[in-house]
């Protein structure tokens, strides 16, 4: 019954009501609850997503991992970080990053210095260059596969090991004559 009395009162002093409603023992169980979400959070800061009803046509680069699930044409080049092709994904691009997982549709070539999944979902046109790759029953894949260890330079290596062999050998030529 003291309430109604103080009713009258508080619109005078309104952050006395305020502050119980905030006590400390509900502030610590408030407190607890936005803390499990922050670390996911920052997993998610960590990782940029690009919606399933987003078309992106160009070039995508950055220094963060990225999840697709809706379209993109033109190259990705996240070279150290991941790139994940949701099942809703389709890319129409050549993707440049340290791993790379398919569950949705990819047409383009891959390079990944680490690895390439493709999921039982995933399907991929095109050729893979990678350190290790891991293809789940059901998956479709057409293209070649080029495995090469993970400290073997990637950029030098799509262009083929032909065409940067014979190049130091002509400069060795011209040096001797």
């Amino acid at each position: 019954m003291w309430k109604p009395t103080n009713q009258p009162q508080t619109p005078a002093q309104p952050a006395v009501p305020e502050r119980p409603t905030t006590s400390m023992p509900s502030a610590p169980a408030m407190s607890a609850e936005p803390v499990a979400p922050r670390p996911v959070t920052t997993t998610t800061a960590d990782q940029a997503t690009i919606g399933k009803s987003l078309v992106i046509k160009g070039e995508v680069t950055g220094s963060e991992s990225l999840y697709i699930d809706g379209r993109v044409e033109g190259s990705i080049n996240l070279a150290g970080n991941r790139v994940t092709i949701g099942r809703n994904g389709v890319v129409a691009a050549n993707i440049n990053a340290r791993e790379i997982v398919v569950l949705g549709k990819v047409r383009g070539n891959l390079t990944a210095s680490d690895r390439v999944d493709i999921r039982s979902d995933g399907s991929l046109t095109g050729d893979v260059i990678a350190a290790r790759i891991s293809i789940e029953d059901g998956a479709f894949f057409k293209g070649g596969i080029d495995i090469r260890k993970g400290g073997q330079p990637q950029q030098q290596k799509p262009n083929g090991e032909d065409k940067s062999a014979p190049a130091p050998e002509p400069a060795a030529v011209g040096a001797r004559a």
